[in-house]
């Protein structure tokens, strides 16, 4: 099997070579306090020993559970022990020395505690006591004459212990917000695939609603006509399973930059609608139903081209929804005319959607001027108004003329 590129990423190659390493340096440990023991004296050599193998097991292995608190109680205890019952040095330079690495060894448990202990609070016990042991460490070299001149240095080397335990807990809260960030990023993408089922399943599925119910209402006069109507039932079926295709494929996709998909295979995932798909919407929605739809898309190629691809994204969502409502609530509205226009003569470009539907007629199931009520839930023209408030437009809606309605959103090119 070959190697990918996320096999070489800072975060992997950590992972990979933390272990080893302390593998190895805990291996030279033990031989080395062995060595130190008989110069340095085996109650400063053993605590030196235990402080540097528990700061390499945590280092390595914390991501256990129960090893943290262990390794750092066992730590505490071997040092305590070194501080209260530890003889005069046998010799003071080697003795000094083991005391210095068993220091080091503290500093370095109290930050990796303060990083990766289960709880804060858990974080806080554990690292005020190896604190006060490495802060108290030196007073097996050397006891001050008075309490006030030993309790000043032992505050003086605490400054050290903090300085670890701030470091580590800066590493922490770094951690506890990716978590979060990672979270609501996720949370994000979900909200993001509702509304993307919203916007372009429940078009797809009120179509073939309309479409059943018309062969409903003709198949036992002219059924020479169900079969037409069942092949354009169908075909809004497997456009309905490609929307949702589509809009899973937009959500794994880590960018919006791929091509959009016209053929586009597994390798390739599509991305976000644009300004040529409103034709196709529209053209669908003529179809399956009965109303007079005409679309103006005033402006020149080059014009529409040099949209932005949110922009144009957004556009397609108007026009998808603002048809959604006019199927779902003014089925029988006699025309329905749909602009996409841009304007770059004004002081600030911008694109202007407008989709507008005359009265429903009498019987209809809306009346034309329903838009989002009574659909508990639904995104709707409601997330409209935010994602175009997001890109610095607006989105208006409300009644047209008599009875009709109107939806107009203003998105800004810059």
């Amino acid at each position: 099997m070959g190697t990918t590129a996320g096999d070489f990423t800072p975060a992997r190659l950590r992972e990979r070579t933390v272990g080893p390493v302390c593998a190895v340096l805990a291996l030279l440990a033990v031989p080395a306090g062995l060595l130190t023991g008989p110069s340095a004296g085996w109650r400063a050599a053993l605590p030196m020993v235990v402080a540097v193998l528990g700061a390499l097991a945590v280092a390595s292995l914390h991501g256990r559970d129960r090893l943290v608190p262990a390794a750092a109680a066992a730590v505490a205890a071997s040092s305590a022990l070194g501080t209260l019952f530890g003889a005069p040095p046998a010799r003071a330079a080697a003795t000094g020395v083991a005391t210095l690495v068993e220091i080091t060894a503290l500093l370095l448990l109290v930050c990796l505690v303060a990083r990766y202990a289960g709880t804060t609070r858990q974080a806080f016990v554990l690292c005020t006591v190896l604190g006060i042991l490495a802060s108290t460490a030196l007073l097996r070299l050397h006891l001050p004459p008075t309490a006030r001149e030993a309790a000043a240095q032992s505050s003086f080397f605490a400054l050290g212990a903090i300085a670890a335990a701030a470091a580590g807990g800066g590493l922490r809260a770094l951690e506890t917000r990716r978590i979060r960030a990672v979270h609501e990023a996720r949370l994000t993408q979900r909200l993001q695939l509702a509304g993307d089922l919203h916007d372009f399943v429940a078009h797809d599925v009120s179509g073939i609603v309309v479409l059943a119910q018309a062969a409903q209402v003709i198949g036992a006069e002219q059924p020479e006509k169900i079969a037409p109507l069942l092949q354009q039932i169908e075909a809004s079926g497997l456009q309905a399973l490609g929307s949702l295709d589509r809009t899973v494929h937009m959500l794994r996709s880590s960018d919006e930059t791929v091509p959009a998909d016209r053929g586009a295979t597994n390798a390739s995932p599509p991305v976000a609608y644009d300004l040529e798909d409103i034709v196709d919407v529209v053209d669908r929605f003529r179809a399956a139903g009965r109303s007079d739809v005409r679309l103006d898309m005033t402006g020149l190629p080059e014009q529409l081209a040099r949209i932005p691809r949110e922009v144009a994204s957004t556009a397609h969502r108007v026009v998808v929804e603002a048809l959604t409502n006019v199927r779902r609530h003014a089925g029988g509205a006699p025309w329905v005319t749909v602009s996409v226009t841009p304007e770059p003569d004004r002081p600030e470009p911008v694109l202007s959607v407008s989709v507008t539907n005359g009265p429903a007629t009498v019987g209809d199931p809306g009346d034309g001027r329903l838009g989002d009520r009574g659909r508990q839930g639904a995104s709707g023209l409601a997330g409209l108004a935010e994602r175009t408030r997001a890109l610095g437009g607006t989105l208006e809606f409300g009644v047209h003329g008599e009875h009709g309605w109107q939806v107009t959103a203003v998105l800004p090119l810059s």
